[in-house]
């Protein structure tokens, strides 16, 4: 065995996976109160805010499956415009997001 790799403890990444799967849960949990509290308040026809609202919503729920998704591939946590690893910190704030700041601003 070579000195010079890294060693990493898979239970370090398990735990790393599970805290992962914890935020999105999370997220999506109150994404789907939003769009209850939404659907009790009853949209006026033409209400074209409520609307838009229902769709931001459904929106950031599928980036959460396909977060999800990315999770059980193994490739979470690496933006899908530049390949490099998205900063922790916004993985932080936005467990679902797809791109670091960079590559969000071109998207």
């Amino acid at each position: 065995m070579s000195l010079d790799l890294p060693r990493t403890d898979p239970r370090a990444a398990n735990l790393a996976a599970d805290e992962v799967r914890r935020r999105l849960e999370h997220a999506r949990t109150t994404r789907l109160a939003q769009l209850k509290a939404l659907d009790e308040t009853g949209a006026a026809p033409g209400d074209h805010l409520m609307s838009n609202q229902k769709d931001a919503i459904k929106r950031v729920l599928q980036e959460i499956d396909e977060a999800f998704a990315r999770v059980a591939d193994g490739s979470y946590g690496t933006c899908l415009g530049c390949s490099k690893p998205v900063p922790p910190e916004r993985l932080e704030i936005l467990p679902h997001t797809r791109y670091c700041v960079g590559c969000q601003r071109t998207a």
